[in-house]
């Protein structure tokens, strides 16, 4: 097994701002787009049915795209890949902005997830291979949970200011000198490595790989729209698992594959991805149902609704700079458990929430209380999801993780917001004559009350998985590195990849 060597970085944390920057902007799009739906409908004539593609071209790139994006950092530079992904990402932001037609605004928001997905799996790869096991990797996963899932809610806070105040355009305009900064200090300043034993490049396992990705996201998206057991959406699925499992075969047979399958034995990997997966899916219902509820029950403008979830970034922020010391005195593993399960708790505070309700006392108890488990959560498994991995496999591993987080995220949505609805539905039925508006709010908040509830028992399939396959000695170089706050020089490692200033 060949290692890595780095040349150590002038300054570690000034690498680490700058792909967190890219990764805000990432982040930031992911959700910037919710509150300017109604807007965008009116202005560029969207279709009821066509408006969801806003947000799903931007998901079907970015997750189809992101796990060869990952390899492809490792084999052909990362630095090459992030600062090639910042390019793409800031060229599609400005072709947003300037978008005359609803389908023009979608190309260009598929070419904004096919940036997304070279420069995210690059820059958690380069934070790994940056910062030494230990306390210094752990302080700096703090910094990237934060901006990760931080971001996501303070998307929805500059998307409301932009969409009321300015035009719905600056909410991609904005990322357009985000993005020429971070490139121009990503050039200078953060160091490039890659693979230099590697002899072909796994042109069958790419295509078969990213395709199934994409059909497999499309299927998943398109539930709302056809059901679950519709012959589209089973097509859908059907192709997806053709097309990965020949991408399974190729793998094994071919003599450079694009991911050496053997990586899933690593066993913190394997069930860091499937705890993320699901995790993720439980904190969409954070963002969609609390956004709705704040919006169509409790009639808070977009700038009011955004202002609202201030809270909810603190608490993240906050919970993510306390994970790092309590990792080295309770385990990681005991972090992550308790993280998922006062997210779960969170969850079930929203569930109590009434057509009548207020603010103060129906979301902001349990979004804190959220904020704090997501804080608890993502530091300690985005470290077990990239620990253990042999370092020529960086990108390989960053590209699993946000791939996992894409798929439980499309996933999550599709299953949460079709339980939501049934009961809406069934709530609306139930009554026998045409609703008032009061009987439509409650039916409303009843499904909403079943998606937090759900989105609580994902988070608690997590604890269960997390509980059940993770060993301690799974992690055991992560517990004792931080609890001796382990040296932040880097390894001495044998000369495997080529470095390039």
């Amino acid at each position: 097994m060949s290692t890595e060597i780095l040349r150590k970085a002038s300054n570690p944390w000034l690498v680490l701002a700058i792909v967190c920057l890219a990764q805000f902007m990432v982040v930031l799009d992911s959700t910037v787009v919710n509150v300017a739906l109604p807007t965008l409908q009116t202005e560029l004539g969207f279709s009821s049915s066509s408006l969801p593609w806003v947000i799903n071209a931007y998901t079907l790139m970015f997750g189809g795209f992101l796990l060869l994006g990952g390899r492809a950092a490792d084999l052909f530079g990362r630095r090459r890949l992030f600062l090639a992904g910042v390019i793409a990402f800031t060229a599609a932001s400005l072709l947003d902005g300037l978008a005359p037609s609803a389908n023009a605004l979608i190309v260009a928001r598929g070419l904004q997830g096919l940036g997304a997905a070279l420069v995210s799996p690059a820059a958690l790869s380069i934070v790994t291979t940056t910062f030494a096991d230990g306390r210094p990797r752990t302080r700096a996963m703090g910094v990237w949970a934060a901006i990760a899932v931080g971001g996501a809610a303070l998307g929805l806070l500059l998307g409301g200011i932009l969409t009321e105040y300015a035009t719905w355009r600056w909410i991609f305009f904005i990322n357009i000198p985000i993005g020429l900064v971070t490139y121009l200090l990503a050039r200078r300043f953060v160091p490039e490595s890659r693979v230099t034993e590697h002899t072909g490049f796994d042109l069958a396992g790419a295509v078969t790989v990213t395709a199934g990705l994409i059909l497999l996201v499309t299927g998943i998206v398109k539930v709302q729209d056809y059901g679950w057991v519709s012959p589209e959406t089973l097509g859908f699925l059907a192709a997806s698992a053709l097309l990965l499992g020949a991408f399974v075969v190729i793998e094994l047979r071919t003599a450079h594959p694009l991911m050496r399958l053997d990586i899933f034995r690593t066993r913190s990997l394997t069930v860091a991805n499937s705890t993320m997966l699901v995790v993720i899916g439980g904190m969409f219902a954070v963002f969609y149902f609390a956004t709705l509820y704040v919006q169509q029950i409790l009639h808070l403008s977009p700038v009011q609704a955004g202002l609202g979830f201030l809270p909810l970034t603190a608490a993240i922020i906050l919970a993510s700079g306390l994970a790092q010391p309590l990792i080295g005195r309770v385990g990681i593993r005991n972090v992550a458990l308790a993280g998922m399960s006062i997210g779960a708790v969170g969850l079930l505070l929203l569930a109590r929430a009434q057509p009548d309700g207020t603010y103060l006392t129906d979301v902001l108890p349990g979004i804190l209380v959220i904020g704090i488990g997501l804080g608890f959560t993502f530091v300690p498994l985005t470290l077990i999801g990239t620990t253990n991995v042999d370092a020529r496999d960086a990108g390989l591993a960053s590209g699993l993780f946000n791939t996992s987080q894409q798929i439980g995220g499309a996933l999550g949505l599709a299953i949460l917001s079709t339980f939501a609805a049934n009961r809406t539905t069934s709530d609306l039925e139930a009554l026998g004559h045409a609703p008032s508006a009061s009987e439509s709010a409650s039916a409303l908040v009843s499904g909403y009350h079943v998606g937090f509830v759900a989105g609580a028992g994902l988070l608690l399939i997590g604890v269960a998985i997390t509980a059940t396959f993770l060993r301690r000695s799974d992690v055991v170089t992560l517990d004792q590195g931080n609890e001796a706050e382990a040296s932040t020089a880097h390894r001495p490692l044998e000369p495997a990849f080529e470095i390039d200033d």
